[in-house]
């Protein structure tokens, strides 16, 4: 397998690979979700033909490939280092998109091969660029001693240092900017209603934890220079907590707003907040680090 093969291989240690990797999925889920979570986007993949969706994969991979050509992570390999590359990110985003679309209830067993594969094919392109723009453009920290002494040079001339008040209103800012793109729409109203009990509590475990991770585990471009820095595990627990309920709080405020509680049970509502709360720990955590000046 190429991942384990360049996990071995690479000079990079095993826990940098796995940073870049999160940042990856991270980079994935931030731009493709909102797509995820379209109606007309499931549409799509449930009625184009088979020469359609071959056509569109072979356009997304060249896209791919074109990109971490010029400005992916490792600009300087051959095309066949390229079309690996490309190969691993797209393998990547079909196995996320396969995981998101089933904890959504959009692809069941009970499904034909051709709703299946039509959706993941439609909405994997998009994942695995994200995913390659992820690992290419939001890593934060350098191995490079020269820009490590910068950015702790910058650091100690910062004026703005990071604080509970600050972190909190560009959290609110990002998760209200991410989450608003979806939480008009009727998506998260069906996505929230046909969920089990089981798949909520799986889609909080994966927001608290993408978001404790970029926060502070993936170095995250800017992470350092707005995130308060844990000084023990307590601290980093206390600051994923605390994103966690701002992913909720804001959600909640959101659906109220747009009118989306209308004529729902208790249960109803908090399913449709956790449902949105997905996208909004996102931004939160990562939207808040690349929407800081």
């Amino acid at each position: 397998m190429y991942f384990l093969f360049k996990m071995t291989t690479t000079k990079k240690p095993i826990d940098e690979s796995l940073k870049e990797y999160g940042r990856g999925i991270t980079g994935g889920l931030l731009f493709s979700l909102p797509m995820l979570y379209t109606m007309e986007l499931w549409w799509a993949g449930f009625i184009a033909n088979p020469l359609q969706l071959i056509i569109y994969f072979i356009v997304g991979f060249s896209l791919l490939m074109v990109y971490n050509h010029y400005v992916g992570i490792r600009r300087e390999h051959s095309i066949w280092e390229g079309f690996m590359e490309s190969a691993e990110e797209l393998g990547m985003g079909i196995l996320l998109t396969i995981f998101i679309l089933w904890i959504t209830g959009r692809i069941a067993p009970n499904m034909s091969l051709n709703e299946i594969s039509g959706k993941i094919v439609v909405e994997a392109i998009t994942m695995a660029i994200g995913i390659s723009v992820g690992k290419s453009q939001l890593g934060g920290d350098n191995n490079d001693t020269k820009e490590k002494d910068t950015n702790e040079e910058e650091s100690k001339n910062n004026t703005r240092n990071p604080h509970l008040v600050r972190s909190i209103g560009i959290a609110l800012c990002g998760a209200i900017l991410i989450a608003s793109n979806v939480a008009p729409t009727d998506e998260v109203m069906v996505i929230a209603v046909e969920a089990n009990v089981y798949k909520l509590f799986i889609i909080s475990l994966l927001s608290i934890g993408i978001g404790g991770a970029v926060l502070y585990y993936l170095n995250f471009k800017g992470a350092k220079s707005l995130v308060l820095q844990p000084q023990n595990h307590w601290d980093a627990v206390l600051g994923t907590v605390i994103m966690y309920a701002i992913a909720l709080s804001s959600s909640a405020f959101m659906l109220w707003f747009f009118g989306r509680f209308g004529g729902l049970s208790l249960y109803g509502m908090i399913a449709e907040t956790i449902v949105l709360a997905f996208p909004a720990a996102l931004g939160a955590s990562a939207g808040r680090l690349l929407i800081q000046v």
